[in-house]
This record gives C-alpha cells, structure tokens and sequence, in this order.
C-alpha cells in the first residue's frame, strides 16, 4: 500500500467514525453515567470490533460474514438489550450517591464488552468494512506489513475520535455532582442508551 492509500482510509474512517450513530451515542451516555474510565473501556471494545471487520475484508471472510448474517442479527439484538439493561442500572441510580458509586466501581470489561457487542452489531460498521473499505484499498495486494499498519492506524483513529467524546462527556459529569443534578444527568445518559438500544436494532446494513 502507498502512502496515499493509508492517508484515504484514516481520513474515511476518521469521518465515518465521528459521525454520531449507535456507537458514539452509547460511549457519550456510558462516559456521562459511569465516567471517563468506562467510556475508554467501551471504546476499546468498539475498537476490537472494527479490528474484527477489518480482518475480514483483508482475509476475504465478507463471504462468510454475508453467509452468517442471521448471526449477526442475534448480536445486534443482543447489543441492543444489553445497551437496555445499562440503560435501566443508570435510571434507577438516579441521583442516589451509593448507588452511583457501584455504577462507577463496576469491572469497566462490562464497558468493554457493551463496545464490543454494539460494533458486531452496528449496520454502518458493517458496511464500511465489508463494502466501503475495498473501494479505498487494493485488498489483492495487502501484505501482512500492510494489514498490521492498517489495524494500528485503525486503532490510533478511533482513539482520536472517541477520547474527545468520553473525555467531554465525563467533564460534564463532573461539573454535576448535586443529587438533583446527577439524578438528571444519569436519566439523560440512560435515555441515551435506550435510543442507542433502538437505533442499533432499527437500522439495516
């Protein structure tokens, strides 16, 4: 691959990447429920789920992606009623502070699989990798040099895009530390994740 065919990926995925859907807006809600440690932990899962669609447009499985698609209808369903369930533990924390704590002293892997199952499950990362992604790059001529260069990219990406998010998000919750306030806050970030919940199973690839 040239130079100028990893620049035309980074900035499609940056821009693909940034634009709000299911993903962004389950990090957003995630970072503002349970702060800045678990949005980062939800966005590696989304990264580990996007490495995983870009190792099978580089290893021609868009086959057997398309051949196991009822699959991945189950873990869009999955993703969606886990994203619900979140959804509830925040509303029903509410502005209590104990409860609050438990939401924040949780093993952030549940953030970490919550990314993972929304990316397995999210249309729009579907089509990018799987169609999009072999409009950019030659995948005849990906050597695993290339392949390891465009998972690190990929990676380094992401994480630009998504720690400003998490990072902002978090900052909110900080300033909000009035029960009253943070009642509010945990009910906004838990219809956030509802609608997240919804989108990722209304919308189709």
């Amino acid at each position: 691959m040239t130079l100028a065919g990893f620049l035309a990926y980074a900035l499609a995925l940056g821009i693909a990447a940034a634009v709000p859907g299911p993903g962004v807006v389950a990090l957003v809600a995630r970072a503002l429920g349970a702060g800045f440690r678990h949005g980062m932990a939800f966005a590696a899962g989304l990264v580990l789920g996007d490495l995983v669609y870009l190792s099978a447009a580089v290893f021609g499985l868009a086959l057997v992606a398309d051949m196991l698609g009822s699959l991945f209808v189950l873990v869009r369903y999955g993703g969606a009623v886990y994203l619900m369930w979140l959804a509830f533990r925040l509303w029903s924390a509410a502005g209590d502070p104990t409860q609050v704590a438990a939401l924040n002293g949780e093993r952030a892997s549940r953030s970490f699989l919550a990314g993972l199952v929304v990316t397995l499950g999210n249309p729009k990362t579907i089509v990018f990798y799987l169609a999009l992604v072999p409009t950019l790059v030659d995948l005849r001529r990906v050597t695993m040099t290339d392949y390891l260069a465009l998972a690190l990219l990929t990676a380094a990406v992401l994480v630009l895009v998504m720690t400003p998010y998490a990072a902002l998000a978090a900052r909110a919750r900080g300033f909000l530390r009035r029960p009253a306030m943070l009642a509010r806050l945990n009910r906004s970030a838990a219809v956030f994740l509802a609608g997240a919940a919804v989108w990722t199973v209304a919308r189709r690839a």
